[in-house]
């Protein structure tokens, strides 16, 4: 669980760096930038999914 972690955190790293270069080129595509942050929000649910199961939530 710990390594797809580790993966989901680095591709959600990387999309984010896609992001930045697309919004930054001279020709901006709408489309592609929306689907990449679609797909960034979905690894960031994965992400608060598996944290969560690791790291549960501790009732004082």
């Amino acid at each position: 669980m710990r390594k797809r972690l580790e993966i989901l955190r680095i591709e959600h790293r990387d999309l984010d760096a896609a992001i930045d270069a697309l919004s930054s080129a001279n020709v901006i595509d709408q489309l592609q930038i929306a689907r990449l942050k679609k797909r960034k929000l979905k690894l960031k649910d994965q992400i608060a999914l598996i944290e969560d199961y690791l790291i549960p939530d501790i009732i004082a």
